[in-house]
């Protein structure tokens, strides 16, 4: 990377860090880099590094409905066990995504069945099967409750998108051809977003949406961010388990992952293999071998780039580029400037979301809640005890923040700042955390996790942690401490905090931190 592009880069982060000095409320996304400054960066890297091209989107040919190609499956009709709710299911053309392959995608529409069009709209998904759906949990209520239309659109892994088992062949096949990441996963994902609320304003007696929300979990919480960043259509996003900073699960080019990952996963696969892993079943090698596999299929191996004439920088580049489209942590300024607001829902033990540690230090006031031992979800007989997309508070989130955003209801939340001191003689770790306005949350937690594994082993992931009450000592003030034994490396710590008020409950957390104990 040349100096100059170094030097621009460093400004633009340091900007987006003094960004976060003053404490705004949790809803206040950190500013978010404008599409200026990101046809600047990537005009300036571009040049100096190769020749990976950023992904993009054309937003004329993303809102024209007269692309959707639109084939009504089932038209408006009435839920059949519950009348008050109208759906329809259509499948539209998300886009020609090379000449001569099309993806088509089912979306269903779920509106209140009298009342007139909905104007505040949550945009989540639905499996990849062409039959009608209906949102749960949160999002179900809030349609009930409070009107809030409902647009689901089905997409899933590119291997099980149609063609099925052909389409990722043709995405790798261009990505290796052009160098242009608009052949990637998390390009399509955003899309898949973006179309679907296309669709759903074409349906102008059901939807006519001046506030937007989208929502989903793992590649679904990278659409939704995708969505929120590039398309200023949407106004909020809750990402679920998604990368607001880092490159999720490993290296897009499979095979050059560091040698010490690399090998401490097969350490581990192989002692899971001879049960030598006591705490997991016996179905977790099998679960952890397949998700490792679904992962490659939707990327690039070293040696299909070698054999494509890429060089040693361009692989190098494309593990990240390849994921900068979703990076919501990455951008400066935009999202203020536009009112987006943001929340993640994120968990400690998760490759997707590798770089917390980063993410606080950079932007310590990024909204965000970070659970504890949280792990990604599935696959089932991975033993996973903690998944984040499953749990009450996390659904609570989405029902709090949807309500703040579409009207108005705010819990006086702020991400606290939070101070830890070792004292070495002691062996003691003293634990303060301050809220700027003084706010008081009902629950306070600090939780820790001894001697971490590193991010992208499988044993990152079932790291375990523990927990302790905070001790309030003053107005929007909390405090701790833990005496740990000789031999204790480092600890990772965060703190969570759930406010309640009326019928709304949100949690959130300070900033990851890691303390080194030696």
């Amino acid at each position: 990377m040349s100096n100059q592009v170094q030097l621009f880069r460093s400004q633009v982060w340091a900007a987006g860090s003094k960004s976060h000095v003053s404490r705004s409320p949790i809803w206040a996304i950190a500013s978010i880099r404008s599409f200026f400054v990101v046809a600047i960066y990537w005009a300036l890297a571009g040049c100096a590094q190769g020749e990976i091209k950023p992904a993009a989107y054309d937003l004329s040919a993303v809102r024209d409905p007269a692309t959707l190609e639109t084939r009504i499956v089932q038209d408006w009709k009435p839920v059949a066990n519950d009348p008050s709710i109208r759906q329809k299911l259509v499948e539209v053309t998300v886009c020609e995504w090379w000449p001569g392959q099309k993806v088509r995608l089912p979306v269903t529409f779920v509106a209140p069945a009298s009342g007139g069009p909905c104007r505040d709209v949550i945009v989540a998904n639905m499996g990849l099967a062409l039959r009608p759906a209906l949102p749960s949990g949160a999002a179900l209520r809030l349609l009930k409750e409070k009107r809030v239309g409902v647009v689901l659109v089905g997409m899933g892994t590119i291997d099980a998108m149609r063609p099925a088992g052909k389409l990722r062949l043709g995405m790798q096949e261009q990505l290796l051809k052009t160098k242009d990441t608009r052949f990637t996963p998390a390009w399509i994902w955003g899309l898949s977003d973006m179309r679907a609320l296309t669709a759903a304003i074409a349906e102008n007696d059901a939807f006519q949406p001046t506030k937007v929300l989208a929502t989903g979990g793992s590649k679904r919480g990278v659409a939704a961010a995708v969505a929120g960043i590039h398309d200023d259509r949407f106004t909020a996003i809750m990402p679920i388990v998604a990368p607001p900073l880092g490159n999720p699960g490993g290296a897009y080019v499979v095979g050059t992952d560091p040698a010490e990952i690399t090998k401490a996963n097969e350490v581990f696969l192989a002692a899971l293999a001879d049960g030598k892993m006591p705490g997991l079943p016996a179905t977790a090698h099998a679960a952890l071998v397949d998700r490792q596999d679904r992962r490659i299929d939707e990327r690039i191996t070293l040696a299909q780039a070698q054999t494509a004439g890429w060089s040693e920088a361009e692989i190098a580049q494309i593990n990240d580029r390849a994921w900068d489209i979703c990076h919501a942590a990455n951008y400066l300024q935009i999202c203020q400037r536009r009112g987006l607001e943001i929340f993640y829902n994120v968990g400690t033990n998760d490759n997707v979301s590798p770089s917390l540690r980063e993410l606080g230090h950079l932007w310590p006031q990024f909204p965000i809640y970070i659970v504890p031992g949280g792990q990604h979800g599935g696959p089932k007989g991975a033993g996973f005890s903690r998944q984040v997309p499953t749990l009450p508070e996390v659904d609570e989130n989405l029902f709090a923040f949807a309500e703040h955003h579409f009207f108005g209801t705010q819990p006086n939340t702020t991400i606290p700042k939070i101070n830890a001191t070792w004292d070495s003689p002691s062996r003691t770790l003293h634990v303060d955390v301050t809220f700027a306005n003084e706010v008081d949350p009902q629950k306070n937690e600090l939780s820790w996790s001894l001697n971490r594994h590193p991010p992208y082993t499988l044993a990152f992931e079932y790291d375990r942690w523990n927990a302790i009450q905070l001790k309030q000592i003053g107005h929007g003030r909390f405090s701790s401490q833990i005496v740990f034994q000789a031999g204790d490396e480092s600890i990772q710590l965060v703190t969570t905090h759930t406010y309640t008020i009326e019928n709304r409950s949100l949690s959130f957390s300070s900033p990851l931190l890691q303390v080194d104990l030696r």
